[in-house]
């Protein structure tokens, strides 16, 4: 069953699209005068698109085979590759930055230190620091660098789809964050801290960021996985003799797990910026990014001309959210009806004297790319659990003994534990499973993810409550001149733990966003995916004046009871999505959504998506 989840645990059912219009206004192509008012553009767009499949190069399964043949991944391009590298290079650049952004803001210079923000070398429990703003202040400005940074995708996403293209969109993106890390690493000079003057400098780099990160990451990983082109099954015999079945959700499944795995690769080089901020000053923890964030613009100048490339759509963004309001505006936001879609219809519109350009067909793309959104509104939940909320680890980890060791260290071992993991998920557990026949679909992906990040939270909260009991001030330990005799390396469990489930979760929700959108509207859909991480970054901006002692415990505990709950009802409302097809295709023409009355509620709808023998797995 899929439907959307409210703040007051109502069920908001996502309207089903109609396939099939009321008689007054047929779909196009059923009718000749509706017909020649489709858009040239469009019209020339789905020709292109629609893919010509080879028989003989890919010869299309049967059911049987679907059902009895062992699935494979397809080759990867190299190209694919390449593009994951530069992936990992402004993700480096972009986590051993904002690594460091907590300490920066939260605590004033050390004393006895060199003046650029190290501590003093006979200090081994001492934090690194430069602005001392406190705790509040670096949580909220932290968690409203994330909002910004996981908002600003859907501008790229728009930038990309209507006036740019990706590729133009990532360099864009890219140029202005690396003007951004320039004016970071000035405003960390040592005689511009110690003349109390690093604050200005410091947000408008901050602010930078946010943007260019923002306009660059939701263009990425579409870009990557349309250098895989055949994403269509098919079967071949191997080299063995054995006869198997190449399935584009295997191949695209491993693709992400693979960029994912690069991204941490790149945010494990964080690691040099929290010990440069702490040995040697912001300014070495700033220029280490910078330098590497050349590689991204190196990189993508250098594929211009190998890449595959999506052109931009056209005017099609803007008109998916004017359908969008248009519905919910003449439905008056009951987004139950089953005609919810139909308002928007060219001939329904036309009754009513207002003449717009699209046509039927985008118009069941919009309700098709809102459905495949369904799934990412358990994400910030889910996000609250891993790792805490705003600067709740690092805080709790300045409140442990570090014997030398800096307090946002072991926040490197969630990419660490990703790097280790990727590989074994990737060419171990899943190739395992798929060898046995044993479907570990999507939702089950995510459903075991969120139990993980749970456990972690609980962690997190067991590690702090300890702390507040052993803390020489009690319940004050966050501001207390000594500290606890727990060692720093009990916050181990809790991030290992929620960076395992990063890659049942994350990961998945990327596939999702790629394989179920539109061909036109997969970077806006992947957008609205990063944009649950700005959703977590609100929830923690309002929980932000109860991160201090003594309420921290709750930061750890509350989240995880309600992502415990919040698991239940993601598996037993969503768990039909593992046997619906995985991809869907512009050249789909029976792709249809039908109500299904509920068991449990008579308002309740169940999302069956039908489509061809072809496109079932």
């Amino acid at each position: 069953m899929s439907k959307f989840s409210t703040d007051r645990g109502e069920a908001i059912i996502i309207p089903p699209v109609s396939h099939e219009p009321p008689a007054v206004h047929p779909e196009v192509g059923t009718v000749p005068d509706e017909k020649a008012n489709i858009d040239p553009e469009i019209a020339t767009r789905s020709s292109t698109n629609a893919e010509v499949h080879d028989n003989e190069q890919y010869p299309l399964p049967t059911d049987e085979e679907r059902s009895t043949l062992r699935k494979v991944p397809d080759k990867i391009p190299a190209i694919a590759y390449i593009l994951c590298v530069a992936e990992l290079a402004e993700r480096a650049s972009y986590y051993a930055t904002t690594g460091v952004f907590n300490n920066f803001m939260e605590y004033p210079l050390p004393e006895g230190g060199n003046g650029a923000g190290a501590v003093a070398k006979s200090d081994v429990n001492g934090v690194p620091g430069a602005l001392g703003k406190g705790v509040q202040f670096a949580s909220a400005l932290v968690l409203l660098f994330t909002f910004l940074a996981y908002v600003f995708p859907i501008l790229g996403a728009w930038i990309a789809d209507t006036k740019l293209g990706r590729y133009k969109t990532i360099i864009w993106g890219a140029s202005i964050g690396a003007v951004a890390h320039v004016i970071m690493v000035g405003g960390a000079a040592p005689s511009v801290l110690q003349a109390g003057n690093g604050i200005a400098p410091f947000m408008i780099s901050f602010f930078m960021l946010a943007i260019g990160a923002g306009i660059f990451k939701p263009n990425v990983a579409p870009t990557v996985i349309d250098q895989y082109q055949h994403q269509r099954e098919y079967t071949k015999v191997l080299k063995t003799g054995e006869k198997v079945l190449v399935d584009p959700e295997t191949t695209i499944q491993r693709i992400m797990v693979i960029y994912y795995g690069f991204i941490n690769i790149g945010a494990f080089f964080a690691l040099a910026s929290t010990y440069a901020e702490r040995y040697v000053g912001f300014w070495l923890a700033f220029v280490l990014p910078t330098i590497i964030y050349v590689l991204v613009i190196v990189i993508f100048v250098g594929v211009n001309k190998r890449i595959v490339k999506k052109p931009p759509m056209g005017s099609e963004l803007n008109d998916f959210f004017k359908i969008t309001w248009i519905c919910c505006k003449e439905n008056k936001f009951m987004l139950w009806k089953k005609d919810f879609w139909d308002a928007a219809r060219p001939a329904v519109l036309a009754e009513k004297g207002h003449t717009v350009k699209w046509n039927n067909h985008l118009v069941t793309d919009v309700g098709r790319t809102w459905a495949a959104c369904q799934v990412f509104l358990y994400i910030p939940i889910y996000q609250l659990n891993d790792g805490g909320i705003g600067a709740a680890a690092s805080n709790l980890a300045g409140s442990m003994t570090l014997n030398g060791a800096p307090n946002d260290l072991l926040t490197n071992f969630n990419s660490l534990t990703i790097i280790i993991f990727t590989p074994i998920m990737a060419y171990g557990l899943y190739p395992f499973l798929a060898k046995r026949n044993i479907r570990f679909g999507r939702i089950k992906r995510m459903t075991f993810g969120f139990i993980l990040a749970a456990i972690s939270g609980i962690c997190g909260g067991l590690a702090q409550l300890y702390v507040y009991r052993t803390s020489p001030c009690g319940y004050q330990a966050s501001t207390c001149d000594n500290v606890s005799p727990i060692s720093v390396w009990w916050e181990l469990p809790m991030i290992i733990l929620g960076a395992i489930s990063e890659i049942f979760v994350n990961v998945t929700s990327y596939e999702i966003a790629y394989s179920r959108a539109p061909g036109n509207m997969k970077s806006v859909v992947f957008s609205i995916c990063l944009f649950m991480t700005a959703l977590y970054a609100a929830a923690g901006e309002v929980l932000t004046p109860v991160i201090q002692d003594p309420y921290l415990v709750w930061i750890w505990f509350g989240p995880a009871i309600v992502l415990f709950a919040q698991t239940v009802i993601f598996w037993f409302r969503h768990k039909n999505i593992d046997e619906d097809a995985y991809m869907t295709y512009d050249t789909d023409s029976d792709l249809e959504v039908e109500p299904v009355q509920s068991k449990d509620t008579k308002d309740a709808a169940v999302v069956d998506e039908k489509t061809s023998p072809v496109e079932k797995s």
